[in-house]
């Protein structure tokens, strides 16, 4: 389940540069979807923030899946909102992904962290490990890291204090290759050190021909 109390975003490192949630944005707007008047602008969706409370058979919810909630034109209160409406919804389980851990950092000591909110960073090549340290001294209680899309070589990773790593390569136009031996260093360290690995998809501009085979196996292992 995808929840979006927030749409819109603005490029910020080298993984955003093919972002497929902006292409989704320009076509939702010219289909007149409301939330997309703006198309792809930070707009906040006061009217969305009820909505898990209407879900109430248990979901697992990547919140923002089109947008970043520690973007800087969000407000705290309004990132507070959110938090409230997760708080208060404890049968559902939440995950957030974002690229600005340095704003993640600033604001952790004013966030009460509940037990059902994965926290998580995106870290596209070794030049944005640096997300990795800013997630790590957080007071969430589930962290991870989505490497994804994974565009260069990690080097000296240090998972210490992460829960769960998710890896994958990008898709749709433009996409760029992401090499095997990348992504084998990855998961070899996440079993060298008891983490879950789940291997997302080698991407390309055809994902449904590449598959998510690593090493003749599917790589689905969650926290």
């Amino acid at each position: 389940m995808t929840w979006n109390p927030v749409t819109g975003c603005t490029k910020i490192s080298e993984g955003c540069r093919n972002c497929y949630a902006e292409r989704m944005a320009k076509r939702l707007h010219l289909m007149g979807q409301r939330n997309y008047q703006n198309e792809f602008k930070i707009t906040m969706h006061e009217h969305m923030l009820n909505l898990p409370y209407h879900w109430k058979k248990t979901q697992h919810v990547f919140v923002n899946s089109m947008s970043d909630l520690f973007h800087e034109d969000i407000p705290y209160e309004y990132i507070k909102n959110v938090f409230a409406t997760m708080e208060s919804t404890p049968w559902h389980r939440y995950q957030l992904l974002t690229k600005r851990s340095e704003r993640l950092s600033r604001l952790d000591s004013q966030i009460k962290w509940p037990s059902n909110v994965w926290m998580g960073v995106s870290v596209e090549s070794d030049a944005y490990s640096f997300r990795i340290d800013h997630l790590r001294k957080t007071g969430a209680l589930l962290k991870f890291i989505s490497f994804e899309p994974l565009i260069g070589p990690i080097d000296n990773i240090d998972l210490s204090g992460i829960d769960w790593v998710i890896v994958g390569g990008e898709s749709g136009p433009g996409a760029r290759p992401m090499a095997k031996q990348w992504v084998i260093k990855i998961r070899d360290k996440c079993e060298e050190m008891s983490i879950p690995f789940f291997f997302k998809q080698w991407g390309g501009t055809q994902k449904s021909k590449t598959g998510r085979l690593l090493e003749g196996k599917i790589w689905d292992e969650y926290p």
